[in-house]
């Protein structure tokens, strides 16, 4: 019985160690995104008698020394040291995995094992404090960060946690500092904001200064609609006077044209329009012969030109206006004796 208890004591002292030693050999690393990470082999030293260094990420080979030389397929992402360092350039949220690193010498022993957990986190971004003296609130928010953790100081003085926004409201003067502080695991960012704010009077003040300044600007619009309005009436009265001049010098204009005589037709002094009459109708003296036929015709001939009436002013300005009037043809008839004695 004694002996089947010793057994069962080492046996379960065995499988006990065994547990401690595969869970002391996992390693939790906290990596920030967008930024390398090495993964270094804790106590390992790099020597003569190391053979064949392998680097698995979720049981499959990314990278591995063998016969003095590195072979990486994966350059851009990873690179292995010669002293089993694995180095992983800018991580992003996929490279998060189980990482294991396997050592033999040069007789095929298995000399190291072990196992990273890597998780990738992204860094917490710069607090932004802002505040209202009216209401009497302030605000801290964070933008940015995986498990981050935010706080707020008053003058030293821790006023309120919380993970992406804080808000505190003060009743008193609050005049004076306040600190905002975001962190992880993989980062910490602080801001530092110092609040002044007026006293009661001064917020009358600025209340009033408000309201004055808008009745100031309604008063302004207000006479802006009125002068505009008037400036249309004067306008529009201006181009009712313009049309009503226009029209009424539309209608003298057409008066005119018709009370002005047409070319051609003004009237002529009937004495003067009328041919004188024949030689032979003309009264003679009594008792006076008459001379021979070519003084007779001489003589018709000047008093033609003596008898001819001049025309008068306003048939001068007619005929300049209009084309000149056809005279008429005068013929110098001869008389009947005289044809005869000829």
């Amino acid at each position: 019985m004694s002996f089947a208890c010793k057994v069962l004591a080492s046996f379960l002292l065995i499988f006990f160690s065994s547990i401690k030693g595969t869970a002391l050999t996992h390693i939790t690393i906290l990596g920030a995104l967008d930024h390398d990470i090495d993964l270094n082999i804790p106590s390992f030293q790099m020597n003569d008698a190391i053979e064949h260094i392998q680097w698995n990420k979720n049981e499959m080979r990314i990278v591995q020394y063998q016969h003095g030389k590195i072979h990486d397929g994966q350059k851009e992402t990873y690179q292995l040291f010669l002293n089993g360092t694995l180095k992983i350039k800018r991580l992003n949220r996929s490279d998060t995995g189980t990482y294991k690193v396997i050592v033999y010498d040069k007789d095929g022993k298995n000399v190291l094992e072990e196992t990273f957990i890597l998780r990738v986190l992204e860094k917490v971004s710069t607090p932004v404090i802002s505040w209202n003296c009216i209401n009497k609130t302030l605000t801290c928010e964070v933008t940015r960060g995986t498990d981050l953790k935010l706080r707020l100081y008053y003058n030293g003085r821790s006023v309120g946690e919380g993970q992406k926004v804080i808000t505190h409201k003060w009743n008193a003067n609050s005049n004076g500092s306040f600190t905002c502080t975001a962190n992880n695991d993989v980062g910490e960012e602080t801001k530092t904001a110092v609040i002044e704010c007026p006293g009661k009077g001064l917020d009358i003040i600025l209340i009033l200064s408000i309201c004055g300044g808008g009745l100031m600007f309604l008063i302004f619009v207000a006479l802006l609609i009125v002068y505009i309005s008037k400036r249309k009436k004067q306008l529009r009265r201006r181009s009712d006077e313009e049309l009503e001049v226009r029209a009424h010098r539309k209608i003298s204009e057409e008066g005119g044209r018709k009370l002005q005589p047409v070319p051609g037709s003004a009237p002529q002094n009937p004495a003067a329009s009328q041919p004188p009459p024949p030689p032979s109708h003309r009264p003679q003296v009594p008792g006076h012969r008459p001379p021979p036929s070519g003084h007779r015709v001489q003589q018709q001939h000047k008093n033609q030109k003596q008898r001819r009436p001049l025309p008068s002013p306003g048939t001068q300005v007619h005929q300049q206006k209009g084309p000149p009037l056809p005279r008429p043809r005068v013929q110098p008839k001869f008389p009947r004796g005289a044809t005869e004695n000829s």
